[in-house]
């Protein structure tokens, strides 16, 4: 048998460290660099996820679910709303200021198809007798539908309730709330309260707010993606009635709100008699605007796609693109224009430069107390 000495396996044995060092580095920065490559995209709104290599740090934006994270970045130029929103899985925040709580409103909100895991609630309570009543039932009917042992298709994403911090007229009859010598008083009220709900509720990732009165007990069960379709900044639902007809004896609608209107000349001459302070309600005999009101363009037999374009809109059922209320337009509590709350609010999105929008022939009715 023949052996040949290596000079290298020599110097291998004499000094075993200087060979192995190189080594284990080399496989070092190997591993440091398949890590850090390994990221991965994960979720609508999330991006780069951690590098799993060692000594790894977070990478610019930090990813949303991941454990340990305590900085969550959202990019919002990637929020969209679009015609498309449930395709597209966008989220949708549903408002609604609650002074009475209506089993009607309840089981119309149930039947609304959009995926309840895209949809949020948001509900501000007045501190008041019938707030009081409003909250035990809302809470009682929150609890049923957010049960664990629901399923999370059949549960909604989130549900806030918040109680009111300001002031609010004690009776809630309808002949009481809408007598014109308490409105100043009653819609800066509520102008605040349609603040609060908002801002408090509002996320990074909400596409789309809904305001929709909580005495809206009727409406097609596609609402939300009909008004998303329509793909507006602002766009309204014209709110109506029904009721028994006395005289033919028959089941009837009428109209009911009259919040959804059209500048009118003797409008704009109304106002710039007004002193600062002053403000125009529509829908009162008292003061004659000769506004075109949404709810006088109603045809049973026209398009409910039929669009109508707006200055004012009232709060029914109100849908808004919600970069409209990240830009700034909310309910103003104090005289805008000679405008407040829902009507201010669409004065200040027209401001902004955004359209607002009505669709004459889409119906929701209101409870007929």
């Amino acid at each position: 048998m023949v052996v040949v000495k290596s000079p290298i396996l020599r110097h291998i044995r004499r000094k075993p460290l200087q060979f192995v060092a190189p080594v284990v580095t080399l496989i070092l920065v190997l591993y440091l660099i398949v890590g850090r490559s390994s990221g991965k995209t994960k979720g609508k709104y999330s991006y780069k996820s951690r590098s799993k290599g060692l000594f790894s740090r977070p990478r610019d934006v930090i990813p949303r679910n991941l454990p340990n994270d305590h900085i969550s970045h959202y990019d919002l130029n990637k929020l969209a709303s679009t015609p498309m929103a449930a395709y597209n899985q966008e989220r949708v925040l549903i408002l609604s200021p609650m002074s009475r709580f209506y089993d009607e409103y309840w089981a119309n909100l149930l039947k609304l198809t959009y995926p309840r895991e895209l949809i949020e609630l948001g509900f501000i309570v007045p501190r008041t007798a019938d707030g009081d009543v409003a909250l035990k039932k809302l809470e009682k009917a929150v609890k049923l539908v957010q049960s664990p042992r629901n399923s999370k298709e059949a549960k909604f994403a989130k549900i806030t309730i918040l109680r009111q911090d300001n002031e609010s007229l004690q009776s809630q009859k309808e002949k009481d709330r809408h007598a014109l010598s308490v409105q100043k008083e009653r819609r800066a009220n509520m102008a605040l309260a349609r603040n609060s709900l908002l801002f408090t509720t509002i996320g990074p990732y909400t596409s789309w707010v809904l305001w929709l009165d909580a005495d809206i007990v009727e409406t097609p069960n596609t609402l939300i993606q009909d008004l998303a379709g329509h793909d507006k900044p602002v766009i309204s639902a014209n709110c109506y009635q029904r009721y028994f007809d006395d005289e033919k004896k028959e089941d009837s609608i009428r109209p009911y709100d009259f919040n959804n209107w059209v500048e009118s000349d003797e409008g704009l001459r109304i106002a710039s008699t007004m002193s600062d302070d002053d403000i125009i309600v529509e829908g009162y005999h008292d003061i004659a605007t000769y506004r075109p009101l949404m709810a006088h363009f109603y045809d049973p037999n026209g398009d409910v796609n039929t669009e109508m374009q707006l200055d004012g809109v009232g709060g029914a059922a109100v849908m808004v693109k919600a970069d409209v209320h990240r830009d700034g337009a909310m309910f103003p509590s104090f005289p805008f224009y000679h405008l407040i709350e829902t009507e201010g609010f669409a004065k200040m999105a027209k401001r902004l430069g955004y359209e607002v929008f009505g669709l004459p022939n889409y119906l929701v009715f209101h409870f007929n107390e």
